[in-house]
């Protein structure tokens, strides 16, 4: 038996004391063992230990009604900690949160019954193992790789920050909200939480407050095997107000910590709290109480030291759900009741800032949003996607205040800076383009976080970087997130900077993303319909793929509009007839195409062009659309994008080719990378000919 653990059972506060507020805290801790017990599958000893931390936050602390989980200026949240999914799973139902549907209605069911938690990870169950954003009621943001929920709050108290600026007047603070994390020694680890941490120190986000579970437990035994730094010097050095919790169970200790939170103003607060995992039970202080269920008799015995009818399960003592979520409405409730008394008397007072706030709560756009948004006249020259991009980033961020996000540190490459949108920095938390800095993961993860309260967030960076954030990415396609995270510099056409900025596979795991709409327009005029497209999408996350050298913008009089972008693919040119051959593109390659089309067809070649900027879009349209594009008679098919292959199986078939990248790039000019690999006219119109002569 380990020292914490001689501890946890001599503890002279193990034994229940009879206190409502002890009642609910081990309500909480056997809950959650029965849950994992019962599903033989889960975490328990985190949530033992932090019962009182998630009992002293949501009943002294959390500004949140429970009758109304969507209040706009509600404290967050986040159980970063996602794999102790049952101490929020607990919260939430003791607390009496009534549900909200898919169609952000009340049902007027609680969030989570009892019989809900009995469900614990079970198929189609409100309670996953990992907490679920859009499934459960009450959960904020899906958590459950270490970090992410972290760098998920920096965005949300960034997002406070901002709407605070933009839409608070005088006499009316329409936000104010807080956000609360808990997080523990694998989110320390995560480089993604020291990013993020490092962000929120440095914009003096005093709105945030870190409560790290500093048990020293991991699944392979105590951290100090891989992690023995001292983390709040750590969080020092960030800038961040450091306390210190020297028991978890201490609730008078982390009043006085949460109330110098509230106190602070120039800095986010790092509460470090010490927790015996396990508590109270046999497995105390072990890896054995971490990520596998107690046990049966581990778990009698556990409830005889609480002082807990030892055979009982899922039990909920009388008084507790009461006092609970008493405690809660009594301080959310009124604050919710003058919230909303307080906006309508600001709709007579700022009539135009209520109607942002109502289309932006609403995730809808201001009416005419997208009537600046440029037409491109036909240019041979052309212009970089890069560019033409930042161009109708700028007319859309004109007429959509909460359209914001910022680079990492690539503003003067990417062309994702809003002009006259100023700089969001401490002290001036109005500005619009946010300064990530060389932080891609982190971005990305604060990227969700204000989208999560309603912005039309951003981030951008070169795309072969998209390997760093892929996690954050992908975590916006679950929640359904309208993020966009946009890329630049998309192949080889980066040239001198050589195979280590040259993207290859990164088209297609961008694709592979379930959700994720991956557009790669092939000139300035689809590269307006691509953000459009982003812009539009409330519900699911976009990455625009955007080119460092210029692209010909072709001359719609001649060829089909770039509104075809909308349906993912269309037909750009033409023949009589049936086709003999399609050639299909996107991005840069569509011009190339377009001129290896113009040749074929003056040797009386049938054949067709078609642009597929978006898959995701292509695959969402109907039968009938799709043969109309690629019709299955014709097996004669070359795809051409400077990317890896994977993927256009699909579309070019087994008769098909495709001119792609099968290795990682060189470092030359241009010109000479695309000689090489073959992205020239005369390769095309070469292998196009050797098709067609193909029987």
């Amino acid at each position: 038996m380990t020292d914490a653990t001689t501890n946890a059972v001599a503890d002279s506060h193990l034994h229940e004391d009879g206190s409502i507020e002890r009642l609910t805290i081990d309500t909480i801790r056997t809950l959650s063992m029965d849950a994992v017990q019962q599903a033989n599958s889960g975490h328990p000893g985190t949530p033992m230990a932090l019962a009182p931390v998630g009992h002293t936050v949501w009943s002294k602390f959390l500004r949140y009604d429970p009758a109304h989980a969507d209040w706009p200026n509600r404290d967050r949240f986040v159980l970063s900690v996602g794999h102790a999914s049952m101490l929020l799973y607990s919260l939430i139902h003791l607390a009496g949160i009534e549900e909200i549907d898919a169609n952000g209605k009340k049902s007027g069911k609680p969030a989570l019954s009892l019989e809900d938690l009995k469900g614990f990870r079970q198929l189609s169950s409100k309670t996953p193992g990992h907490p679920e954003y859009r499934h459960t009621t009450g959960v904020e943001t899906t958590t459950g790789p270490l970090g992410a929920g972290c760098g998920n709050s920096v965005g949300m108290a960034i997002a406070e920050r901002w709407l605070a600026a933009h839409f608070n007047r005088e006499g009316f603070p329409i936000f104010d909200h807080d956000v609360y994390v808990v997080c523990g020694d694998g989110d320390m680890m995560e480089g993604v939480a020291s990013e993020a941490a490092s962000t929120a120190g440095h914009l003096k986000l005093s709105n945030l407050c870190w409560i790290y579970d500093s048990n020293h437990i991991s699944i392979e035994g105590g951290t100090d095997l891989a992690f023995d730094e001292d983390v709040g010097k750590r969080f020092e050095a960030y800038g961040w107000n450091v306390l210190h919790v020297d028991d978890a169970n201490d609730v008078a200790a982390l009043t006085a910590a949460l109330d110098t939170f509230k106190a602070t103003t120039d800095k986010p607060t790092f509460i470090v709290v010490k927790s015996v995992i396990g508590y109270g039970s046999p497995k105390a202080g072990s890896e054995k109480a971490h990520g596998e269920p107690l046990g049966d008799d581990a778990i009698r015995a556990t409830k005889k030291a609480y002082g807990w009818p030892e055979d009982a399960k899922f039990l909920v003592p009388d008084g507790v759900r009461e006092a609970f979520q008493g405690a809660i409405e009594a301080r959310g409730k009124p604050l919710r009741d003058e919230w909303v008394a307080m906006v309508d008397k600001y709709r007579a007072a700022h009539p135009d800032l209520a109607a942002q706030l109502d289309a932006m709560l609403a995730d809808k756009l201001p009416e005419g949003w997208d009537a600046d948004i440029p037409v491109f006249e036909a240019d041979a020259k052309g212009v970089a996607s890069r560019d033409s991009g930042g161009k109708v980033q700028n007319a859309i961020a004109a007429k959509v205040p909460w359209l914001i996000g910022g680079s990492a540190d690539l503003a003067p490459s990417t062309k994702t800076l809003i002009k006259d949108g100023g700089s969001f920095q401490a002290g001036s938390y109005e500005g619009r383009n946010m300064h990530f800095g060389v932080r891609e993961h982190s971005m990305g993860a604060i990227v969700d976080g204000m989208a999560l309260s309603h912005l039309r967030s951003y981030g951008a960076t070169f795309l072969v970087f998209s390997d760093y954030m892929r996690a954050p990415i992908r975590l916006a396609a679950i929640m359904e997130l309208g993020a966009t995270f946009v890329f630049t510099h998309d192949s080889i056409g980066v040239g001198e900077d050589g195979p280590t900025h040259q993207p290859i596979e990164h088209l297609a795991t961008l694709r592979a993303i379930p959700g994720l709409d991956t557009i790669r327009p092939g000139d300035a005029n689809e590269v307006a319909e691509a953000w459009r497209c982003a812009v539009e999408s409330a519900s699911h996350p976009t990455a625009l793929i955007f080119s460092r050298q210029a692209l010909p913008t072709l001359d719609r009089s001649k060829y089909a509009p770039a509104s075809g972008v909308k349906k993912g693919g269309y037909v750009l040119a033409d023949c009589e007839g049936t086709p003999d051959i399609i050639l299909i593109a996107t991005g840069s390659e569509l011009s190339l195409v377009a001129d290896a089309y113009e040749t074929l067809k003056a040797d009386g070649v049938k054949v067709r062009v078609v642009s597929l900027p978006s898959w995701y879009r292509f695959e969402m349209q109907d039968a009938a659309y799709k043969e109309s594009v690629l019709p299955r008679g014709v097996t004669k098919r070359l795809a051409v994008e400077q990317a890896g292959s994977i993927g256009w199986d699909r579309y070019v078939g087994f008769d098909g080719r495709t001119i792609t990248m099968s290795t990682f790039g060189a470092s030359a000019p241009l010109a000479k990378l695309q000689d090489k690999f073959g992205f020239t006219h005369d390769n095309v119109v070469k292998v196009a000919r050797e098709m067609l002569e193909t029987k």
